[in-house]
């Protein structure tokens, strides 16, 4: 069997994977490969896996060119990048790494609340570059979070998650918008629900983004929902970058729309919207909310575990559909 996997992955993933006997290759440049350099290798053999990352976009295209792959594993939570319903049609299996790091993601979406409302990215620059002078009782003031309301856009895994620090850890209010109703969340949280994304983002202090990336969440957070937030208000996004209308952010946060932004995932990631890195309401990190030893491990031995059990023809662990 041989497998192709497209960016290092932790030693773990690839032990189980040699030790199968399965014959190994994997891209040595340190970047996501383009799309054309990946075509281009899956000609070269006879493929029977692929390990992917989310920035190996796995369509039509690539699938011509690979039709003895008979599953493309994800080392990801999400799988925008799949072609989930051509992948159907040619009875190649998909399959991501749910839960991978999920906790932690909510432990970063909370490390971006703090840092904006306490405003530590722009004391710790204030402070380097030998500004502070004492203590001044007008010096950087931050926003309260008890009994403050914090929105959250999707109430799966980790927006659950939020949710729980959100009202035993900060005593704040919770309103959240899903497609499904989320009584548990009600239930456990004293969450409120609203039918409408406006609705949410209306009353809530704090917005904190936790849906897949599809069509209709394709710039779910644009010009116009931006327009409807307090100007004291926050947004977060550590799901996909392009569910905001990145360049409408930048207006926004430049008028005073809002009063800041915290972004882990960008729209034309890696690139950054014009003139969002000069923003000081900001707090930015690089696509990082995950990124600890033990979930970028689970996440490298359930890939491996997918790739396994198809090619020893049984049912993957973790398919997309």
């Amino acid at each position: 069997m041989k497998i192709y996997i497209t960016r290092q992955i932790p030693e773990v993933g690839l032990k189980m994977l040699r030790d199968k006997g399965y014959e190994i290759d994997i891209n040595t440049k340190d970047r996501p490969l383009s799309k054309k350099e990946l075509i281009k290798i899956l000609k070269k053999k006879p493929y029977d896996a692929v390990l992917t990352l989310l920035t190996d976009a796995i369509d039509k295209e690539v699938m011509d060119v690979a039709p003895t792959v008979k599953i493309f594993a994800n080392f990801a939570i999400g799988f925008n990048n799949y072609d989930v319903e051509e992948a159907k049609r040619r009875s190649v299996v998909m399959t991501n790494t749910p839960g991978g790091g999920a906790e932690r993601v909510a432990e970063h979406v909370w490390a971006l609340i703090l840092a904006l409302t306490c405003r530590v990215v722009e004391g710790d620059m204030y402070l380097r570059k030998g500004k502070f002078k004492g203590w001044d009782p007008m010096l950087l003031p931050g926003s309260d979070l008890a009994g403050k309301t914090l929105g959250i856009i999707g109430t799966g895994r980790i927006g659950s998650d939020v949710a729980h620090r959100a009202k035993n850890g900060f005593m704040m209010n919770v309103v959240y918008y899903d497609i499904v109703r989320n009584e548990k969340l009600e239930k456990d949280f004293g969450a409120t629900f609203y039918s409408t994304v406006d609705e949410v983002l209306k009353i809530a202090d704090v917005v904190s983004l936790h849906v897949p990336l599809t069509k209709e969440t394709t710039h779910l957070i644009n010009a116009q929902r931006l327009a409807l937030m307090k100007p004291t208000a926050y947004l977060v996004n550590t799901s996909r970058g392009p569910v905001i209308d990145e360049n409408a952010l930048v207006v926004a946060l430049k008028a005073g729309e809002i009063k800041g932004a915290g972004l882990d995932v960008f729209e034309f990631e890696p690139k950054l919207a014009s003139g969002l890195a000069k923003l000081s309401n900001t707090v930015l990190t690089p696509h990082i909310a995950s990124a600890t030893e033990k979930s970028r491990h689970d996440m490298a031995v359930l890939s491996a575990e997918n790739i396994i059990e198809v090619l020893e023809g049984r049912k993957a662990k973790s398919p997309v559909y």
